[in-house]
């Protein structure tokens, strides 16, 4: 016969740990203690918190032995894969020669440890150890990544620095080409579906420049070229914003950027232009927009005519500020994307 004699401060304790505490267990173990608490028998208290009478003993076998810090502990027993010891190995190998396939993993595996496991049992443990089955990125070959950091520091920070206290409005500028074609992406589905895809003939064309800040857009769209005359506009545009501090746009290199055209207009409106490196798509902000974009309308979409896959792609654009401000917000932040070599 287990008897438990609880002081008032003990109650109060336990009252606010049975829906305090964050652990559902220990929430468990203290409803048992306040209904022992209450001399209701073992059945009884089995049958209101459907547990096991003998759960319920050693409850209550933990609090006489060990008091609330008894209750509170959580040690379950995790068994230990033989692979433990030799994780420091495994990790060291597969950062420098990553497996294509959880098969190639096990093989490698066996190889190097001699132990054979099974493609679930190998999965769960490289889940565990940190890896995931990651799409390979795309790095330009001819990318400088001192260039890019260089770049980052001495130019690009300073002035989001200055944005952030208001004191400079910063744009990123970008075209986008959208062809209007299949874009494939993935789906959960029981078979492989097909959709139809359109000649890929016409293009939807969108310059825009996105502000660092408060991700407002302006925009120059059309159904042919983008060159030096849709830079001229969009400077124009960002002119009759009447902004109040300085501008400074954030470009790559495309030549209808650079033109005399486009800067002697930038001089004349005082807006600076700052070209990105060469091959820095990583340093431009907007980017991230564009695969948004094509993740929201495009990916696995098909448009029966081209007047519908332009208005998908413009409101889908129109909508940054409202329906898609809190996505963005989180897709769109000043972490740029570096690399050591």
């Amino acid at each position: 016969m287990i008897t438990i004699n609880l002081t008032s401060k003990i109650i109060a304790k336990l009252q606010y740990l049975r829906y305090n505490h964050p652990h559902p267990r220990v929430q468990q173990r203290v409803e048992v203690l306040l209904l022992k608490s209450k001399n209701l028998p073992h059945n009884e208290i089995a049958r209101l918190t459907d547990l096991s009478v003998n759960t319920i003993t050693s409850y209550l076998k933990l609090y006489q032995q060990f008091s609330l810090d008894g209750l509170e502990q959580i040690n379950f027993y995790q068994p230990k894969s033989d692979l433990v010891e030799y994780t420091a190995t495994i990790k060291e190998y597969f950062n420098q020669n990553p497996p294509s396939s959880i098969n190639e993993a096990m093989g490698k595996i066996e190889e190097l440890t001699g132990l054979k496991r099974s493609p679930t049992q190998i999965r769960k443990y490289l889940l565990k150890i940190g890896f995931k089955f990651r799409k390979v990125g795309v790095i330009p070959a001819k990318a400088d990544v001192i260039e890019q950091k260089k770049f980052e520091q001495t130019k690009l920070q300073p002035r989001l620095d200055e944005a952030k206290e208001g004191l400079r409005s910063v744009f990123f500028v970008d075209a986008a080409h959208f062809v209007w074609g299949a874009f494939l992406g993935y789906l959960w589905s029981l078979t492989r579906i097909f959709i139809k895809s359109p000649s890929g003939r016409k293009r939807f064309n969108v310059l825009a420049a996105l502000n660092a800040i408060t991700h407002e857009m302006i925009m120059v769209t059309n159904d042919e070229y983008i060159n030096a005359t849709s830079v001229c506009e969009l400077l124009l545009k960002i002119a009759e914003l009447n902004l109040g501090i300085p501008i400074t746009l954030i470009l790559d290199n495309a030549r209808y950027q650079k033109c005399k055209l486009v800067q002697e207009l930038a001089l004349q409106l005082k807006i600076e232009l700052l070209y990105l490196p060469p091959y820095s798509p990583n340093l431009n902000l907007i980017e991230r927009l564009w695969k948004f974009v094509k993740r929201k309308v495009l990916y696995s979409k098909y448009y029966d005519s081209f007047t519908g896959f332009k208005n998908a792609i413009s409101g889908c654009l129109s909508q940054t500020q409202t329906t898609h401000k809190a996505e963005l917000d989180s897709l769109i932040t000043l972490k740029f994307q570096s690399f050591d070599k």
